[in-house]
């Protein structure tokens, strides 16, 4: 289980990777069915001008479309950082019955972090979380991403 989880972040990183080429920051996302990736996304929040553009959102969407639903009620998603309060949401109305993150954002996780909506009993729906999958790795690509944007004057 554990070297399915560690093959799947991997695609998760090589997503919040394009992003990074992109001069988004990096995070990744992939959602699975069945042992196959049905839905890829990653950051495009300064390319599409869209503050709603993270990569789960876009791998939401891509995964809904491939199975025809808006229920992921069979799937799991791998993200490389911990969902905000948006995405944790609509994590919960998609059904997805599992996560799988890398990275904790103390900042704006809504997963562990600062919230719990994913396994708040109030809500219609409980996902099972697991947190800290290749972690260090993850964590990386966000701490080089925002170093060589301050060594640049952005951000």
């Amino acid at each position: 289980m554990l070297e399915d989880e560690e093959k799947f972040m991997q695609s998760a990183i090589r997503e919040a990777m394009a992003a990074m080429d992109e001069d988004e920051v990096p995070v990744g996302a992939v959602v699975v069915h069945q042992g196959r990736i049905i839905g890829r996304g990653y950051n495009q929040r300064e390319t599409l001008q869209d503050p709603t553009a993270h990569a789960e959102m876009i791998a939401l969407t891509a995964a809904s479309s491939a199975i025809g639903s808006w229920r992921l009620e069979n799937c799991t998603m791998y993200v490389t950082l911990e969902p905000c309060p948006m995405c944790a949401g609509a994590i919960v109305q998609s059904r997805l019955p599992r996560l799988v993150f890398g990275a904790r954002d103390p900042k704006a996780g809504a997963c562990v972090s600062l919230y719990s909506i994913t396994q708040d009993e109030r809500l219609n729906h409980y996902v099972e979380v697991v947190g800290d999958v290749m972690a260090r790795d993850c964590a990386a690509l966000l701490t080089d991403f925002f170093a060589a944007q301050r060594a640049l004057g952005k951000k």
